[in-house]
């Protein structure tokens, strides 16, 4: 038993040693190849990253650091205030309804339903983003105005078409919950008391639209469902006869074209 103690100790120090052998080489290789200047496979200059913090001698490099990092901050923002804060949650909602409605399951494909949700929340909100761009963006990269009013002028517009497809229902509810006076006009309504609001309104208007979505359908299984038990099919699915209906149907009545008008009109005048 002591000699097999002896041996694994014996064991791990000789581990250990080889251990420490490789990484002293492996250090001393790179220290070589440090000297003799950084070359890649065939002679090609390996390029050095390096990160660094120093001190701002003059503010202006401070206030452009801090610049660069809002910016990234808002960037990784931007999917969150896509899908909250334009006609997105409403479009993805509704495309999903339709193919729950269909019985198709996974057909169209999901990223297929979010693409045409994506440019058509674009589309809906061009008019949005154009003033955004001339009243916010463009001023402050010419340095004609400050982050604080670009912030509040691209706010603007943004809150106008929040503003009017919310409802003053769900506006109230918020305002309430945050204790908040009653304001003089709609734009004085802080954002995070108008975002939650818009949202909730989204969901309830998109799940109407949903419903209007289901009736024919569901009028439709309804149908094959009594067919089939009239003609004594009671272990046959309804929905496997019912779905090739389905779609024919919505094919006849060039049912995508249908959908997507109505979603833009439902968003007319916002903005």
């Amino acid at each position: 038993m002591k000699l097999k103690f002896t041996v694994t100790l014996v064991s791990i120090a000789l581990a250990v040693l080889l251990m420490l052998s490789c990484c002293l080489a492996a250090e001393a290789q790179a220290q070589t190849q440090e000297g003799q200047g950084t070359q890649g496979l065939g002679g090609i200059a390996i390029p050095k990253i390096s990160v660094e913090m120093q001190d701002g001698s003059k503010p202006g490099e401070v206030v452009g650091a801090m610049r660069i990092l809002i910016i990234l901050t808002v960037l990784s923002m931007a999917p969150a205030l896509l899908i909250t804060m334009t006609a997105f949650t409403r479009i993805v909602i509704v495309m999903f309804f339709l193919r729950q409605a269909l019985g198709t399951q996974y057909m169209p494909p999901s990223q297929i339903l979010i693409g045409l949700s994506l440019f058509l929340t674009l589309f809906i909100m061009k008019p949005v983003f154009v003033q955004i761009n001339e009243n916010a963006l463009q001023p402050f990269m010419q340095e004609k105005m400050g982050m604080e009013q670009a912030l509040d002028n691209a706010a603007e517009p943004l809150k106008k078409f929040m503003l009017s497809q919310t409802r003053e229902k769900d506006l109230g509810v918020f305002l309430s919950a945050a204790g908040a006076s009653k304001p003089k006009t709609a734009l004085d309504i802080p954002m995070h008391i108008v975002v939650p609001a818009f949202i909730t309104s989204e969901l309830k208007t998109s799940f109407q639209i949903g419903f209007l979505i289901y009736l024919p359908f569901l009028i439709l299984d309804m149908v094959v469902a009594s067919i089939l038990m009239a003609m004594g099919m009671m272990m046959l699915p309804p929905v496997i006869i019912s779905m090739p209906f389905k779609i024919m149907l919505f094919v006849l009545v060039d049912g995508w074209t249908l959908i997507v008008g109505s979603i833009i009109k439902s968003f007319a005048g916002a903005g």
